[in-house]
């Protein structure tokens, strides 16, 4: 940027000294005797002279505009990936108090909105502020030079008096930005909740519906953008209207004091020339205030604490047996009680399967041992080591999850199966996939193993998906497996062919079956019955269907 300021210093001056150096050589003034003619190498230094002034500013002036742009590039790249990185460190009770559209939003809009700032900055907080003092500097040298441009006064005592329209302005833009921002936001995330459930607004006919509201957000959108721009956009023209009315009170002045014209050019030239900087930075101002908006959306995420950590001096595990106790365990999300005061062991090897009404906590003490969540009282342990003095690593990598809605990635078969264990071979992959009875469906597809799932596996059926979410748990080969209702998605001959291979899945494991039909739970050997947040009953099933009432009423809903 001083570079560019430099070469274009000197291209301003090279013109007027091209032709002093010329012109009189070549229409010498009256009376004077002729200049010697210019020899051919003398008028081609001149004449490329200029050229290559402007060839040079020309390419200063490039290199300035990559070198910023790819400077902000670089910190949007490196925002982006602090932003997501922060993502994944944070828990899921996080994620529960957030729209995921929103956090989009945060990640791609404002980030994007924090480079152009960043771009827009740099390329004038530099350039303006040197223009500015040059000008000021030559308004100065003029009235040392003329006592007369001391009415330069006049016009300067209006400059400070645009500071109050920027600051005004910046005020507005800032609020306003930051309700764009946020609009922004929800814009994104009832997007996103459309796209996350185009079957049901087709099946439920809320077409209508759902133009409806996305118009409205859209709408409210539009309108805070506006009053973006409207404040905004009244900086320039009022700061224009102050540089005329400085430059009239120096005219009348100048007028007054018979200022000469020649002097008064100059000095009317360098006071629009310190007016335009002053401009430009009313307009730098607005764009710091939005760039301002959105870092505060983005710091809001990378300043939320991290709850759930490695802890200090960890204990050093490796593979565990898989014997899990809960001793006085209380949770809540908020203020809403979830477990209270649960206290049970299950052995290592154990097939354990967790049944109650719907809001029991069945899921909440499941989600306890790999630790997504922290017990708000009590410890939660695996053989014997509380799970908050294990890495968090160590610790997931003995535990296999199977949900009830299997998420897949938007990538092949055969990399949405290695995600069960990154470092497995082929034969393992595809023996995991035959163990899940779905080998023969795979290498029927047209690609194979390497055949594109699409987005979250829209390509298959809900039993194939469970399937291969089922491989995953069998490649994994973890001591511990959490089975959310791992089989509900499948047909009768695919839940049996399932079941015989979980009955040879389980063999040395503890698993925890959280069960909601009973047809799930045959090979449990231990039976938890919850009941508002407490484990009511526990036992097999011939006991609690004899002897607990809640058991036995959930029982025969079912049958």
């Amino acid at each position: 940027m001083f570079c560019a300021a430099i070469f274009g210093l000197a291209s301003g001056a090279g013109l007027p000294y091209m032709a002093n150096q010329i012109f009189p050589r070549i229409v010498p003034e009256e009376g004077e005797a002729a200049a010697a003619v210019l020899s051919t190498w003398e008028l081609l230094g001149y004449t490329l002279w200029l050229p290559a002034v402007f060839a040079v500013r020309g390419l200063g002036d490039y290199g300035n505009a990559y070198l910023i742009n790819l400077c902000g590039a670089r910190i949007l790249e490196a925002i982006r990936l602090e932003f997501f990185t922060k993502l994944q460190a944070l828990p899921l009770a996080f994620f529960r108090q957030r729209h995921a559209g929103d956090l989009i939003s945060r990640g791609m809009a404002d980030t994007n909105q924090l480079q152009i700032t960043v771009t827009t900055v740099a390329n004038e907080a530099f350039k303006q502020p040197i223009t500015l003092l040059s000008a000021l500097g030559y308004i100065i040298w003029l009235a040392a030079q003329d006592s007369n441009v001391l009415v330069i006064l006049g016009g300067l005592a209006l400059i400070p008096v645009t500071v109050f329209p920027i600051r005004y302005v910046g005020q507005k833009v800032l609020r306003r930005a930051r309700q764009v921002q946020e609009e922004m936001g929800s814009a994104t995330s009832r997007f996103s909740e459309n796209l996350n459930a185009v079957q049901e607004v087709r099946a439920f006919n809320l077409e209508d519906r759902e133009i409806k509201r996305f118009s409205a957000t859209t709408h409210q959108l539009l309108r805070v953008q506006m009053k973006v721009v409207k404040y905004s956009r009244m900086l320039s023209p009022s700061i224009e209207v102050l540089s005329a009315i400085g430059i009239s009170i120096t005219l009348v002045l100048a007028y007054r004091l018979s200022m000469q014209l020649e002097p008064f050019i100059y000095l009317v030239t360098a006071l629009y020339m310190s007016y335009g900087p002053v401009k430009k930075l009313g307009a730098m101002s607005n764009e710091l205030r939005r760039g301002e908006a959105a870092l505060d959306r983005i710091e809001a995420v990378l300043n939320e604490p991290v709850s759930i950590t490695d802890p200090a001096s960890p204990e050093t595990v490796w593979r565990l047996r898989g014997e899990i106790s809960f001793s006085g365990v209380e949770f809540a999300y908020a203020a809403e009680p979830v477990l209270r005061d649960v206290s049970i062991t299950i052995p290592a090897g154990t097939v354990c399967a967790l049944v109650g009404p719907s809001g029991a906590g069945k899921s909440t003490f499941a989600n306890l041992v790999p630790r997504f969540y922290d017990a708000v009282q009590g410890v939660v342990a695996v053989d014997g080591i509380d799970v908050r003095r294990m890495r968090l690593a160590d610790l997931r990598r003995n535990i296999a999850i199977v949900s009830q809605e299997p998420v897949l990635f938007h990538d092949t078969v055969y990399n949405n199966l290695l995600i069960g264990r990154t470092d497995a071979t082929r034969e393992e992959v595809e023996a995991a996939a035959r163990d899940a009875f779905i080998h023969d469906f795979i290498t029927a597809l047209p690609q194979g193993y390497e055949t594109i799932v699409g987005d979250r596996g829209a390509t298959l059926s809900g039993g194939q998906r469970q399937r291969l979410a089922l491989a995953r748990a069998f490649l994994r080969k973890a001591p511990i497996l959490i089975l959310d209702e791992a089989t509900s998605a499948l047909d009768a001959q695919s839940e049996e062919m399932i079941q015989q291979a979980l009955s040879k899945l389980v063999v040395g494991k503890t698993v925890i079956i959280i069960a909601h039909r009973f047809s799930t739970i045959r090979c449990a050997t231990q039976i938890l019955v919850f009941d508002q947040g407490c484990i009511v009953a526990a036992g097999d099933h011939e006991t609690l269907l004899r002897d607990n009432e809640l058991y036995r009423t959930l029982y025969n809903r079912q049958r």
